[in-house]
């Protein structure tokens, strides 16, 4: 929806099983008119779409996609972001690394987000500019050399310049702007905003200059631009948090490097702090978020240096002494403390601050996808639970 008429405010339905397109537009039909409902009773509805690859395929096929755009137009309802980022499955498996397959080295991965590019500018409004967030490149850990995330790196940027030029074209055929959010998590390839930078000036832009002078006979400058605009950043706050990077500087990074922030998706990491806390409670409580579906992955300071645990039972097991530790389990964002542990809902707090300073992004995306894992004491009714997220964060802004 349209907030301070500057806004478009959603959450992403990655929280709502889908792995075909059946079983998504059926919970898309049974949950997101009740929460419009709930909170936008009187305005049209943006909404944060996930689909699956399978989804998506389904999608295009017949009059499907023209189907869903009617619904859509009949509810009061409008995509303007999607979630590219989880390709297969997202519920009632186990997802933990696969989330990462297939990476940005495959044609998979690109045929999949060139489709979803495809369908979203067809259900875009046209006052309206649309995102897809996508995976940082890789999983960290397939890679054991430096030659091989290398390679795997400059493949993805060759995807990537693939995409940039698919949007130019679009925009030229349509007038509707898209771009593609590339999303850092710890343990991606890109995992820190350090490392994103790194990815524009030594894969992006030398491979795109070259491509994208030859395809669409742009200059350098030209084509630098266009890298620019259609390639930007998805800056997920619980993941920033799990670097331990403040958002300003972040925000701040980016600018001088002309790197663009898309979408930001509002979501908050645990934050387990042990000064004046029962340590032993602490491990019991931490157990409760030990759940086999996704990677949590736990992060810790150490100096000027983050160390990364690649999944929470590794930190349990040890039982290390620690001063702080943030784990990626995307909690409320209205909550800021349970029990014996906290939330990184400071770092929305902060972020919506810089916004209303200089709103750099229009795009803001509720991503807590976990309702299905998250312990029976955090859990209400789904609908509530997310009309409720909205609304704190409207109140926020």
């Amino acid at each position: 929806m349209l907030v301070s008429d500057f806004y478009h405010l959603t959450y992403c339905t990655n929280i709502h099983p889908g792995e075909n397109w059946e079983v998504t537009f059926k919970n898309l039909q049974k949950h997101v008119p009740a929460i419009k409902n709930k909170i936008s009773e009187k305005k049209d509805f943006g909404l944060g779409l996930r689909l699956s690859n399978t989804a998506s395929a389904e999608l295009g096929l017949g009059q499907k996609l023209k189907d869903f755009k009617d619904w859509l137009h009949k509810n009061g309802i409008y995509v303007f972001t999607m979630n590219g980022f989880p390709y297969g499955n997202f519920h009632g498996e186990r997802v933990k690394d696969n989330v990462h397959q297939p990476d940005w080295g495959t044609r998979a991965r690109l045929q999949y987000t060139q489709r979803l590019f495809e369908q979203l500018v067809y259900l875009l409004p046209d006052s309206v500019s649309g995102g897809i967030s996508t995976s940082p490149i890789s999983y960290k850990h397939w890679h054991a050399t430096e030659e091989e995330k290398h390679k795997v790196m400059r493949s993805g940027a060759q995807n990537m310049i693939k995409i940039a030029e698919q949007l130019y074209q679009l925009e030229k055929e349509t007038g509707k702007y898209l771009h593609l959010d590339i999303e850092p998590e710890p343990d991606g390839l890109l995992e820190n905003s350090n490392e994103v930078v790194d990815f524009y000036a030594k894969y992006l832009i030398p491979l795109g200059l070259k491509t994208l002078g030859e395809n669409l006979s742009l200059d350098k400058e030209e084509a630098e631009k266009c890298i620019k605009r259609y390639l930007t950043v998805c800056y997920d706050i619980c993941h920033f948090s799990l670097a331990f990077e403040e958002p300003k500087e972040t925000f701040a990074k980016f600018a001088d490097n002309g790197i663009q922030i898309g979408k930001i998706q509002i979501s908050a990491a645990l934050k387990i702090l042990a000064e004046g806390k029962d340590i032993g409670s602490i491990w019991r409580r931490l157990k409760d978020f030990d759940e086999p579906t996704y990677l949590h992955q736990v992060t810790e300071r150490e100096g000027e240096q983050v160390r990364t645990y690649a999944d929470l039972p590794i930190v349990i097991d040890k039982k290390n002494d620690f001063k702080e530790l943030r784990a990626h389990f995307h909690v409320p964002i209205f909550l800021e403390s349970f029990d014996v542990l906290n939330s990184t809902q400071d770092h929305i707090v902060k972020t919506l601050e810089l916004l209303n300073v200089d709103p750099v992004c229009n795009h803001l995306e509720i991503e807590t996808y976990t309702w299905e894992v998250l312990p029976k004491s955090l859990k209400i009714p789904i609908s509530e639970s997310i009309a409720r997220e909205i609304n704190w964060l409207k109140e926020k802004l």
